[in-house]
């Protein structure tokens, strides 16, 4: 379930191993979890770096086409990326 995998991607980012977690991310999707609030709230953790530029706007497109975009905290996940 979405709870198991977000755990997963939070404790890779939280690790230091945000590539791992942007993997995991894609994964889950590959096996129709659909993210929640907080998987994209962990998951935009992992984009803060330069190198996760590409994939940080992927996951902003999937949070506007997810209906998350209106939501305040996800906003701010958003801007701090």
């Amino acid at each position: 379930n979405v709870f198991s995998w977000t755990i997963m991607m939070g404790a890779f980012v939280q690790c230091g191993c945000e590539k791992q977690a942007l993997l995991l991310f894609r994964q889950m999707q590959l096996e129709g979890v659909m993210p929640d609030k907080v998987a994209f709230l962990s998951i935009l953790s992992a984009c803060s770096k330069p190198a996760a530029l590409a994939e940080g706007k992927r996951i902003h497109a999937l949070i506007v086409a997810s209906g998350f975009d209106s939501d305040s905290v996800v906003g701010n996940a958003l801007v701090s990326m």
